[in-house]
């Protein structure tokens, strides 16, 4: 479950008026959902026999396959996770010092349908493996890119300098450019990004 995981996209996701980072993956035997709100992530992994006999607590009056109650709650969790959430289903969560619990309401088979995923803090390797080491590799990619586009663009000023030089002008003024300041650009984007953390 947790190999099928790390191929799923984090999603924006509410519960009530929270905001928080969530993943999820399902299929007929078990589920496993990776919640964050960027200061903790809580994780919970069930398998068939948990999730059929928290659906005997949780819905004493539906008897149904526990493979259809894990296809219900797949088919209620990943349109919230795609931005799409039905709006006759409910999300609320409490937090506790010893986890995350998130309560769902639905209806299944024109019966109420309720569930708690019980979630409990992620061990140090499942949040480097699904949150340090993506973000790692992507600053690393993005700062690649941008010393590809830095060196982009001081190749492009050269060229214009030498057209220049050259006693080309341009046909449009409104199209004239500045010579490319990579240490004014660093100055200038750095400034915007704590601006707006703060």
């Amino acid at each position: 479950l947790e190999s099928s995981l790390l191929t799923q996209p984090w999603a924006s996701v509410c519960f009530g008026e929270s905001a928080f980072l969530a993943k999820a993956y399902f299929r007929d035997t078990g589920y496993i959902l990776l919640i964050s709100d960027l200061s903790s992530i809580w994780y919970e992994s069930a398998d068939s026999a948990a999730v059929g006999q928290r659906s005997k607590e949780l819905n004493k009056r539906l008897t149904v396959h526990v493979s259809s109650f894990l296809h219900h709650l797949r088919n209620l969790m990943c349109p919230l996770l795609a931005g799409q959430p039905d709006a006759t289903t409910s999300f609320s969560c409490h937090r506790s010092a010893d986890g995350l619990r998130l309560h769902v309401k639905s209806e299944l088979s024109g019966l109420p349908f309720y569930w708690d995923f019980h979630c409990c803090p992620a061990p140090v390797e499942m949040v480097s493996r699904h949150l340090v080491r993506p973000l790692i590799s992507m600053s690393l990619a993005l700062q690649y890119q941008v010393q590809e586009l830095t060196s982009l663009l001081l190749q492009k000023d050269a060229e214009i300098e030498d057209y220049r030089e050259s006693g080309a002008t341009l046909s449009r003024d409104r199209l004239r450019t500045e010579p490319f300041q990579e240490e004014t650009f660093q100055q200038n984007f750095m400034a915007e990004v704590r601006s707006g953390v703060s």
